[in-house]
């Protein structure tokens, strides 16, 4: 009888269909249509000549088979990742691949534009910079080093508190070329609001009078890029919620005298292996630099309006 060799593409699909219970759900983190995902199940049941799953109207369960196959899938994956890790330890001073994550905002906008930088300061590194809508899973393997929104309470990874973001309004002078600036939250009521999708959800979290807002006013906009938000807003399009560091990268903002909504703050996070690594530490180090008060003020734990800052700056001398 002639063996089929296992399709390892299909085994990563099943892995991720089980920890989710969901094709749709495993089709948006792979990044493939639900239809595919359904395909590769398929096929890899039929090869393997078992169901590996009972399909639900909640989602998908795991058979008897499923589970054995789950449990050897998860062997596999820890043995390659072992691999990995012991492969990249041997460290070459300065040089090696990094892999870093971030989610659309203060990795794509702020940090991303200082890489070159980075670049030049250490050529011999190489980096792999993927901007993701989620938290990257660093203890499964997603990216050696990430920037999150949640303090880490692993025990195996580490980090670094990089600073705050302070959530506040900002429009143009077209947009409030006939109207009135708004003096006060409530008077956001009214005008165009414009608002990413990641900040909508954050939303209950913040200030209680942020929650009652959002129920009076009317968002214009809702969009998942923080780009898309930037250009609208700088176009004309309405008033943006976005963090106060804005203000540096767009002079065709305008920062209107509201209060901030909201501080958020954020981590650096890393494994202990890539703390090991000279390129690791290097852009551990590097990347601090590029948040702290001596080369910003926007990240601080205090909140200055960007209007206010000139002042600030000289009080603070």
């Amino acid at each position: 009888m002639k063996k089929t060799s296992l399709d390892w593409d299909k085994l990563r699909v099943f892995g991720v269909v089980a920890e989710l219970k969901s094709l749709t759900a495993a089709g948006k983190r792979l990044g493939e249509s639900t239809p595919t995902v359904s395909r590769k199940i398929d096929e890899l049941e039929k090869m393997l000549g078992c169901d590996l799953f009972n399909r639900t109207t909640k989602g998908v369960e795991l058979t008897e088979a499923g589970r054995e196959v789950q449990r050897r899938t998860r062997a596999m994956s820890d043995s390659a990742n072992d691999i990995v890790n012991t492969v990249s330890d041997f460290d070459l001073e300065g040089s090696g691949s990094l892999r870093f994550s971030g989610q659309d905002g203060v990795a794509s906008h702020w940090l991303a534009r200082l890489i070159p930088q980075f670049q030049e300061e250490r050529p011999g590194v190489d980096l792999d910079f993927q901007i993701a809508d989620r938290e990257a899973d660093l203890a499964g393997g997603d990216a050696d080093l990430s920037i999150t929104f949640n303090e880490p309470r692993l025990r195996d990874i580490l980090s670094i508190r990089l600073g705050v973001l302070h959530y506040m309004f900002f429009t143009t002078k077209d947009y409030l070329a006939g109207r009135t600036a708004p003096a006060s939250l409530y008077d956001l009521i009214g005008h165009d609001v414009l608002m990413h999708d990641a900040y909508s959800y954050q939303i209950e979290s913040w200030s209680s009078r942020a929650v009652d807002l959002k129920k009076a006013i009317r968002f214009k906009l809702t969009t998942n890029s923080g780009t898309v938000l930037r250009e609208v807003c700088a176009n004309g399009g309405g008033i943006a919620v976005m963090p106060s560091y804005v203000v540096e990268l767009d002079p065709r903002l305008i920062a209107l005298e509201l209060p901030e909504v909201a501080p958020i703050q954020f981590w650096l996070t890393y494994t202990p292996r890539i703390q090991r690594l000279s390129r690791g530490r290097q852009f551990i180090d590097w990347t601090r630099k590029q948040f702290s008060n001596e080369r910003s003020p926007w990240f601080q734990d205090t909140f200055v309006h960007p209007n206010q800052f000139d002042k600030y700056a000289k009080r603070d001398r």
